[in-house]
């Protein structure tokens, strides 16, 4: 980047351009601070940030702290060490020293432990299904479950499958044959606008959530009645839909409707009768 666009003894330093310039021959892992820095303060919600081992770094994760919690994938590398028991361990010490979960569970065993900068962390350790291993996962969030971590950690691969978009439809590579860095920025720009406008569109033609405040009322809604009730009500929406052509017709359907109630009343009273007697032999 620096051969390519040259550079522009009348660019404003203040400006855009010049601000890229500088963080184009910075490294990476000195960039991470100050973009989720600026994101956050754009207005950007977010309750983790999900990092791969090539960021998972004990510096990197202690400069992230105070901003954002932290889920990272760390790498298996003796160099790294952490605090456990009062000593100072690698990944694979700390490992053989846990007691693990048996049989095929997906969660082989958590952690605590004390990064380098004195602050606690979380490792829970997972079964590799590519291979007969393990890999680690490491939380600033010491309260967060280990199903949890597991489960936030893996909504990390929609970034893959973003770059696998952008590159493959949206002509992320290809799409351009320009060599200036302005040039390239922008068009980057417009590839990620693109890629903005069809999650727009598919959110609000595939995912109820795009009701907003409506899908979560009807949630709560649901979450509070019971089946029962549920048929009740679909039932009295039959009867109301379905106009009799005789009195006697609705004779029929009451008789109909506490029936088919009456039945399922019998039934999970039954299944709730087996259920208490298993629980009080396994008592």
């Amino acid at each position: 980047m620096q051969r390519l666009p040259g550079r522009h003894q009348g660019l404003d330093r203040r400006s855009c351009g010049a601000k890229r310039r500088r963080e184009a021959v910075t490294k990476s892992t000195a960039l991470l601070a100050p973009m989720v820095r600026r994101a956050l303060e754009a207005g950007v919600k977010a309750r983790y940030l999900l990092m791969d081992s090539w960021f998972g770094m004990p510096a990197i994760i202690s400069a992230l702290r105070p901003l954002i919690p932290v889920l990272c994938m760390v790498k298996r590398t003796p160099k790294i060490l952490y605090g456990f028991q009062g000593k100072r361990l690698s990944l694979d010490g700390i490992y053989r020293a846990l007691k693990k979960r048996r049989g095929r569970a997906k969660i082989l065993s958590s952690v605590g432990v004390a990064m380098n900068d004195g602050e606690s962390a979380r490792i829970v350790f997972v079964r590799d299904r590519r291979k007969k291993d393990w890999l680690a996962l490491l939380t600033t969030d010491i309260n967060l479950p280990d199903e949890e971590v597991v489960r936030i950690y893996g909504k990390r691969w929609d970034i893959e499958v973003f770059f696998r978009t952008a590159k493959q439809f949206l002509q992320l590579e290809k799409g351009s044959q320009a060599r200036g860095f302005d040039t390239l920025i922008a068009y980057s720009t417009i590839v990620l606008m693109r890629y903005i406008f069809l999650a727009l569109e598919q959110r609000r033609l595939d995912d109820p959530r795009s009701l907003g405040l409506l899908f979560h009322a009807c949630c709560e809604e649901i979450r509070d009645v019971t089946y029962l009730e549920s048929l009740k009500r679909i039932l009295e929406l039959a009867m109301a839909q379905t106009p009799p052509k005789h009195p006697a017709t609705t004779d029929i359907y009451a008789a109909l409707a506490d029936a088919i109630l009456g039945q399922a009343i019998l039934y999970f009273g039954l299944q709730e009768t087996i259920y208490q007697k298993s629980r009080d032999i396994a008592a």
